[in-house]
């Protein structure tokens, strides 16, 4: 039997995993309507630590029936257990990306893509190979392309601003996402000189709806639980609803991205399968993560205040004018927005579950305990409860921007978990970490100098959006006084 830490652990007592999984049938519906409905997902974790007194409990996961055939799962809700869900040696990782259900492949048309992929597949290797070799072809494009993409998304927050006295963050960020990656993936080519036009993130946001409706909420008044529980968490959506969309979507990558297909080929992958994992990576993986977690980063910069706002200025003008531009080596020395962009991943992961199948009998050990999985469970983590871990982070729920300043706060970056993965990791052919995690921690930084550049405070209100992510509408934007 294996474990899931050093030797020098293993004075820890050993408990049976605390906790139930209820009555067949019954019992997954009724913890589906407590985490969706009654207690919502943070309580639903946090009211089974206190009564079970662990951080590794026995539950069902949604949507349970009829869509799992099994929702039952380990949860992990620690930063010491969670990190087993990483080691490739001990879980499996196929087709558990949504968790105890899989969309139909023919959202995907009728491939598995490489995010349902276990790494001891080969074509895993295939795939993630491709997506490293391309990422890494378009290094030197990706700083002065999502700068091009800013610039147009805050002349028109500028616009309404001016207009209106306030400004909607989300309906500019969106088609900011989806831009920088298709012009990434489609040799600079504006989508709106498309067949495509302007339709691109309605058309992924309705594809993503579809395929994740199981593990949704619509933030309904709790009075519709019952009718929107039976429509959104009985049965699986069809794909046919979305299908001509989605081709649209397929059809204009297949005519404009030919070098990358062509490169893909080079890999031995087909190129229909090529380009159905390109839309994949775009839209999934790619959009789905930033539309989410660009407001949430602006949103807690927000509530950083005027003092953050300025230091953040400061340091970001002084390096860009000593290093003559916005270079990778300029980035790297603005320790602070580094820091700001690490501890808004580590407040809001932009995806907060983590699943992997144990493959044989381990041993998951938490900051007080260990416990015995067997082989064949499925191991549930929840991140936003392992990046905020109390026995971790000092007052783990407030954003503090320079947390991860200076030599002992870098020490604590191996505990940020968004990327599947650790962030002092990263992404192999080996591993299930993802691709572009480098890429996403990159732009967050663009992002946050090329505001600070234009301006030098601001004002935010936010709200969550059903799902994942926050809606962010400024009520005030100072301009620039220096640069």
């Amino acid at each position: 039997m294996s474990s899931s830490s050093s030797s020098s652990d293993h004075q820890l007592p050993k408990r049976p995993i605390p906790g139930n999984y209820g009555l067949p049938f019954f019992g997954p519906i009724k913890d589906r309507l407590d985490y969706f409905y009654n207690q919502g997902q943070a309580k639903f974790f946090s009211t089974r630590i206190q009564e079970y007194n662990s951080t590794v409990i026995r539950t069902n996961m949604p949507p349970g029936p009829f869509i799992s055939d099994n929702p039952k799962v380990v949860a992990l809700l620690d930063a010491v257990s969670f990190p087993v869900l990483f080691d490739m040696s001990k879980v499996e990782k196929r087709n558990v990306l949504d968790g105890t259900f899989m969309p139909s492949l023919s959202f995907f048309g009728g491939y598995r893509m490489c995010a349902f992929l276990d790494p001891s597949e080969k074509k895993h290797t295939s795939l993630k190979s491709f997506f490293l070799s391309f990422l890494a072809s378009k290094h030197s494009e990706f700083i002065p392309l999502f700068r091009s993409c800013l610039q147009d998304m805050f002349i028109k927050v500028d616009d309404e601003m001016s207009s209106h006295k306030k400004a909607h963050l989300n309906p500019y960020c969106d088609p900011l996402c989806f831009n920088f990656m298709f012009r990434l993936f489609c040799n600079n080519k504006d989508p709106s000189d498309t067949k495509l036009g302007s339709k691109g993130p309605g058309t992924i946001d309705a594809w993503l709806a579809l395929q994740l409706a199981p593990l949704a909420s619509l933030g309904l008044p709790k009075f519709f639980k019952h009718i929107e529980d039976f429509l959104l968490h009985t049965f699986r959506l069809p794909s046919f609803l979305v299908k001509p969309s989605y081709n649209k979507l397929y059809d204009a990558f297949y005519d404009h991205a030919g070098p990358v297909l062509d490169k893909a080929e080079s890999f031995g992958i087909k190129r229909d399968e090529a380009c159905h994992n390109i839309v994949f990576l775009v839209g999934f993986n790619a959009y789905g993560g930033m539309k989410a977690w660009f407001p949430t980063l602006i949103e807690w910069v927000a509530l950083g205040g005027e003092k953050l706002h300025r230091q953040l200025a400061d340091e970001i003008r002084a390096v860009v004018k000593e290093s003559g531009g916005v270079t990778f080596q300029a980035l790297e020395k603005m320790a602070l927005t580094k820091s700001v962009v690490y501890e808004s991943l580590r407040m809001e992961p932009p995806v907060p579950y983590q699943y992997g199948k144990a493959k044989e009998d381990l041993v998951v050990q938490s900051h007080d305990a260990a416990y015995e999985i067997k082989k064949g469970e499925m191991i549930f983590g929840y991140q936003p409860f392992a990046t905020n871990d109390p026995k971790v982070f000092d007052d783990p729920e407030k954003f503090r921007g320079n947390r991860f300043v200076g030599e002992e706060g870098e020490k604590l970056l191996k505990y940020v978990y968004w990327s599947n993965g650790l962030e002092t990791e990263d992404p192999t052919v080996e591993n299930k970490q993802c691709p572009g995690k480098n890429l996403v921690v990159l732009l967050g930084r663009v992002l946050l100098v090329e505001f600070f550049l234009r301006y030098d405070t601001f004002t935010a209100e936010s709200k969550p959006l059903p799902g994942l992510g926050t809606s962010v509408t400024f009520t005030s934007l100072t301009k620039a006084t220096t640069t």
